[in-house]
């Protein structure tokens, strides 16, 4: 009768210990437990920065037990890199030429959102007091990121005053590295963006042009086809938090320019300037979709795309 007991007492266990199991299984998303998202706050991406501030996206995914886990990888390679090798879920602000690429290469995306539009925050910037527009480019150094909105903005003033690639020297080199250049006199202008171009500028540079009229500069949001087709309503809430996010920051401004102030050490009045310079509504409009376009052409033009992609179909209906 003991060992009878003792075997109705095991059962029992077992049985209490698989329906905990279940019910915890359960909680998650259809087997999700984990999401990992890029974390990219330069050169001034406010929703990021409030979202991360603010715990946005871990408020909506705790729900269904699901952690979120930032990544700070904030080239475009890298990023469209770690989303194939199945590292990263979603890309939370990548250029439209590190996409178009990555797609061109067999990398499974699509573009879920728009994250910003800033034409005016891309800049070419020079202390030469010989050069008053991009004409006077012609013969000159010029450094900045190779194959990127800033890449695209200089071919594309170039063009449009008459010259080529092949009439300026350009040199491959990161923000931060084109500035200092330009502060040394190594370069006649800089590409540069954001707080890099504000700096600049107060340093007394001269803009040569913005990106006014000439790109859209558009940054995206992309995510793997693998979470779209095989979890929907996990994108479902990823863009819920970005359309609340943008919100937050439009009924609390002073606060939001506050967190950015101290994430990024910009001064608060610097924030409020460069602010204005972007666009952060998600909605994928038709210019969006024809901006990315515009960039596979630059890609093509300048050798860094060898096959054109059917942009419409990178873009999650």
């Amino acid at each position: 009768m003991k060992i009878k007991k003792n075997k109705f007492l095991f059962k029992m266990i077992l049985c209490t210990i698989s329906i905990a199991v279940f019910i915890t299984g359960c909680s998650s998303v259809n087997g999700i437990d984990k999401i990992a998202l890029t974390y990219v706050k330069a050169p001034l991406n406010v929703p990021s920065i409030v979202q991360k501030d603010k715990g946005l996206f871990q408020k909506e995914f705790e729900k269904d037990k699901i952690e979120v886990e930032f990544s700070t990888i904030t080239s475009g390679p890298q990023q469209t890199q770690a989303l194939a090798a199945g590292e990263i879920d979603f890309l939370n602000a990548v250029g439209g030429t590190s996409v178009i690429l990555a797609a061109a290469n067999g990398v499974d995306l699509k573009v879920i959102s728009t994250y910003s539009r800033a034409a005016k925050a891309f800049m070419i910037i020079t202390n030469s007091e010989q050069i008053k527009s991009p004409k006077d480019l012609k013969g000159k150094k010029i450094g900045g990121p190779k194959g990127t909105i800033l890449h695209q903005l200089l071919m594309t003033s170039l063009d449009k005053n008459g010259l080529n690639s092949d009439d300026v020297e350009f040199i491959s080199m990161n923000i931060p590295d084109a500035l200092s250049a330009l502060s040394n006199n190594q370069i006649d202008a800089a590409l540069l963006a954001g707080p890099a171009a504000l700096k600049a500028i107060k340093g007394r540079a001269k803009v040569v042009t913005t990106g006014e009229n000439l790109i859209d500069g558009t940054i995206v949001v992309a995510a793997s086809d693998k979470i779209i087709k095989e979890h929907p309503e996990i994108v479902e809430k990823f863009l819920k938090v970005q359309k609340n996010s943008i919100e937050y920051i439009e009924n609390n401004l002073e606060e939001s320019f506050n967190i950015t102030s101290q994430e990024t050490g910009l001064s608060k009045e610097d924030v409020k300037q460069m602010y204005n310079w972007y666009d952060f509504n998600p909605e994928i409009k038709d210019s969006d979709i024809d901006g990315l376009k515009k960039t596979q052409e630059f890609l093509l033009q300048s050798g860094m795309l060898e096959k054109k992609i059917d942009i419409d179909n990178i873009i999650m209906k």
